[in-house]
């Protein structure tokens, strides 16, 4: 839009440097404490360590990403295209206060999870993925984004909302989560319905029931020697590997 200035200015043109625009376009942060890695069994009897993903670990999940956009059955294609551009916005500098988590069994990546935080008190539940059959490996990073935002955070409502069928009749109706009247409040993934989980929902009841659904618990802190050895990732050679 083109528009007159109302007064004499000695200058017709502005320029501003990069480095001036950037903190208009990437809020500041949020001070908060990241996940703290934990280690858990797994169904066969395997340690799995879950922690956060590094910044400079983003590329090689975004590289199985686009494997998935090319899965035309159970929502694997818009899955990998929205994990993908969420990676992407965390890299760019344009996701507010992301968060992405994977789970490794001796450096191979066998799960994954993300979300971010809308505010102090409402988490924003993004995605889980499962590259490993028979683990659980899912439900369990499920269980740690909850207990990242409840536990850690300390916040007050998680959000969450679902492409698959299978993930809605899994944390949805398996959870019993209540909804946010429609379309009065979205969630961000495409304007979809809202399914939440309270502080107090957490504590009474749906805590027990990840713990009771993934048969495990978590453990910290992490061996050094655990660390060490899942520090390089493998990523999956192809979809679901047995």
């Amino acid at each position: 839009m083109i528009k007159q200035p109302p007064e004499k200015v000695s200058q017709e043109t502005v320029t501003f440097k990069v480095s001036e625009l950037e903190p208009l376009l990437s809020p500041p942060p949020m001070n908060i404490p990241p996940f703290e890695p934990a280690i858990c069994k797994v169904k066969g009897g395997q340690t799995m360590l879950i922690r956060p993903i590094k910044l400079e670990e983003a590329p090689l999940f975004l590289n199985y990403m686009k494997k998935l956009m090319d899965v035309d059955h159970d929502f694997y294609d818009i899955v990998g295209a929205r994990v993908y551009a969420e990676i992407l916005g965390w890299m760019r500098n344009r996701l507010k206060d992301p968060y992405h988590l994977c789970g490794l069994i001796d450096g191979h990546v066998v799960a994954f999870c993300n979300g971010r935080l809308m505010n102090e008190d409402i988490n924003i539940s993004l995605h889980s993925l499962a590259f490993r059959r028979g683990l659980r490996a899912g439900a369990i990073m499920y269980y740690a984004k909850c207990e990242y935002c409840f536990e850690t955070l300390k916040q007050k409502e998680f959000w969450a909302t679902y492409e698959s069928y299978n993930g809605f009749k899994r944390w949805g109706i398996g959870m019993a989560q209540p909804s946010y009247p429609w379309p009065n409040i979205q969630h961000e993934l495409g304007g979809a319905k809202v399914f939440y989980v309270t502080k107090n929902y957490w504590d009474n009841s749906i805590k027990k029931y990840l713990e009771d659904m993934t048969q495990t618990r978590f453990e910290r802190p992490v061996p050094a020697s655990i660390l060490k050895a899942n520090e390089k990732l493998i990523m999956p050679t192809k979809l679901e590997e047995d």
